[in-house]
């Protein structure tokens, strides 16, 4: 059902734009936001939801795009460009992480902004989703480079933020120590120091027990939940986990330990297979250790196993396979390929809506990203109330919550799916934009 979102403001016929142009009122068109509309259209469509509701709900409530000098290591001066999307506001302060990459752009941080939203709702969180991110190559930035990125970007973000309007979180390329100097330049700015602006900070700065391993951890208990309900054993189970990062290396190191057989990984550089299982610990342990001369190690350097391209380490056969890496690594072509019985969605977006017909024709089960990795805004909203009150859990009990919450949500999917007759990646976007809609529908619209 198509929606006229906005108005065009009588410009359409004096302002033409060539196809693959972005045109006025398309800042954010991408192919990811592409992905997010359609998935947002399909579960409108299934729930019936009103046109004006739709056109509320499927572009950002806020945008802000900007760009700042930072002076290089080597004297230069260098301009990035950063961003930051909300998506709504109905719901309460909007939550998303931050991720430092070359590919950022205003239409990735406009997708995965909504399905923040979608995914905040489904776990039943307070929050509206965001997204934002600075466009750099990490990798190439020195530490004392990447603070001075850190700490401007947040200074230009200081007018759209703060622990009741926005909480960012570390993503892609960021983490504990991205986070501390994040919340340290908020603090310098308000005079006082305010550790819910931000998740993920070090427990010593007022972060969360088990916030690092949050994302992973509630993947696996989502796969496990997702067992359960196909009637399958987790343990002897053949696994691929696509991606050695946080996500990727937490899953791989949980299933092992819980008797599956690991069976692929790959990271940027490659990937390595052996159907006999990998050395889980051994490798992970490898990785962490870091290069002799310092910096990271890579999988292509494992001296075992098959080596295999980064992008074929889906191609290798298994039972469950873990896309915990970039998006859209899932297209049609490769979806016919595949070779295993479920998909465990660890990253956003890593299968385009055709392949996902594709995996359904085929009855490959799709524990999808919306609820597979919606472990990390759990335990960031566990550590945001933690920082209200001031009174903080250890890791049992965050961990204990963090099932507790996926668990239900997982058995609302279920029961939504088996009651609609669809796929646990529709029921989860239908229950999530259920909630969402039914909210704007009660504030109504101002004025």
């Amino acid at each position: 059902m198509t929606v006229e979102r906005r108005g065009t403001g009588g410009w359409a016929e004096l302002m033409p734009v060539a196809d693959g142009t972005v045109g006025p009122g398309s800042e954010w068109r991408s192919e990811l936001y592409r992905i997010a509309v359609d998935q947002f259209e399909q579960a409108a469509d299934l729930i019936g939801l009103e046109p004006d509701l739709r056109a509320r709900l499927v572009e950002p409530r806020r945008a802000l795009t900007v760009n700042f000098p930072v002076r290089m290591d080597t004297g230069e001066v260098r301009t990035f460009t950063g961003y930051r999307v909300q998506h709504t506001l109905t719901m309460g302060p909007t939550k998303g992480g931050i991720r430092y990459a070359p590919g950022v752009s205003l239409g990735e941080c406009a997708a995965l902004a909504m399905w923040m939203t979608l995914k905040c709702a489904l776990v039943r969180l307070p929050f509206g989703g965001a997204k934002g991110g600075v466009r750099c190559d990490p990798n190439r930035l020195s530490a004392g480079e990447l603070e001075r990125i850190t700490r401007r970007y947040a200074a230009e973000l200081i007018p759209v933020i703060g622990p009741e309007r926005d909480i960012p979180a570390p993503d892609m390329a960021t983490g504990e120590r991205e986070m501390a100097w994040f919340m340290d330049t908020y603090s310098q700015q308000v005079g006082h120091s305010v550790p819910a602006i931000v998740t993920g900070k070090p427990v010593v700065l007022g972060g969360t027990a088990g916030r690092r391993t949050a994302t992973g951890l509630g993947a696996v208990y989502c796969l496990e939940a997702a067992m359960r309900r196909l009637g399958r054993p987790l343990e002897g189970a053949r696994v691929v986990v696509q991606g050695a990062g946080n996500v990727g290396s937490v899953i791989a190191g949980e299933l092992h330990a819980r008797g599956a057989r690991v069976v692929g990984i790959g990271d940027v550089s490659g990937g390595v297979a052996d159907q006999l299982g990998l050395d889980v610990p051994g490798l992970l342990a490898w990785l962490a250790e870091g290069a002799p001369a310092g910096g990271a190690r890579f999988l292509r350097d494992w001296p075992a196993g098959d080596h295999v391209g980064r992008a074929d380490i889906l191609d290798v056969p298994c039972d469950i396979l873990v896309p915990a890496a970039l998006e859209r690594q899932i297209d049609v072509d490769r979806a016919r390929r595949l070779e295993c019985d479920v998909v465990l969605e660890a990253a956003n977006g890593p299968t385009t809506p055709e392949a996902d017909a594709v995996l359904a024709e085929r009855e490959i089960a799709v524990v999808p990203d919306i609820l597979a990795n919606a472990g990390g805004v759990t335990a960031s909203y566990f550590e945001w109330v933690q920082d209200q009150q001031q009174y903080f859990w250890d890791a049992g009990e965050v961990a204990d919550r963090l099932r507790t919450q996926l668990d239900l949500a997982f058995d609302r999917v279920a029961e939504t799916a088996d009651r609609l007759g669809v796929g646990w990646r529709s029921a989860a976007l239908a229950l999530a934009l259920e909630r969402v809609a039914d909210a704007a529908r009660r504030r109504s619209i101002f004025p």
